[in-house]
């Protein structure tokens, strides 16, 4: 009877340590932009340690979770028919500034060669790893709103250089006028 008390007890143990995981995940999946879902098999241990260094300087989170663990937390938010993609090593990138983030740091110089790209979220929206890939290609947030300012500032100089070269035009014409009549 003993015996049994303390399986139960180290059971249950075992069960809230995987409820808090399951919340964890469901958690950092509700607070991130997107979510990519990478096989890290070739990735050192001093790899692993820099891309989590990376990932923290751009506000991002790199987890490794048991297969099995993702599964409940994706069934539990809604997210279904990922059975075939959660096999073998599953690392999972939160990305929380932007929708971009996290796909370029997995296709970084250090970490293009070591890790593959299985599939990702944003929101409920499965992306598919041709997705994923394209999704790494855009320019991120500020880069796409420096490409605005400058196209703002290049048709507000455009402008200007028109305004003033009308006066300009004007008084070279009248100047070439003047000397004609001379």
């Amino acid at each position: 009877m003993a015996t049994e008390k303390k399986r139960e007890k180290k059971v249950s143990k075992a069960f809230l340590q995987k409820q808090k995981t399951v919340a964890e995940i469901q958690k950092n999946m509700t607070n991130a932009k997107s979510i990519v879902f990478v096989d890290y098999k070739t990735l050192t241990v001093a790899e692993a340690t820099a891309l989590r260094v990376k990932c923290r300087a751009d506000n991002v989170i790199y987890k490794v979770y048991k297969n099995n663990l993702v599964r409940i937390a994706l069934n539990n938010m809604g997210i279904r028919d990922l059975d075939a993609h959660l096999t073998g090593t599953l690392g999972v990138v939160f990305s929380n500034n932007d929708e971009v983030t996290g796909a370029k740091i997995i296709a970084g110089q250090k970490f293009k060669n070591k890790m593959a790209l299985k599939f990702g979220l944003i929101g409920n929206s499965v992306l598919d790893e041709r997705a994923v890939t394209r999704l790494r290609d855009l320019p991120s947030k500020e880069q796409l709103i420096a490409q605005i300012m400058g196209l703002i500032q290049s048709g507000a100089r455009n402008i200007a250089s028109v305004v003033q070269a009308v006066p300009r035009n004007l008084a070279l014409v009248l100047d070439a006028r003047a000397k004609q009549s001379a």
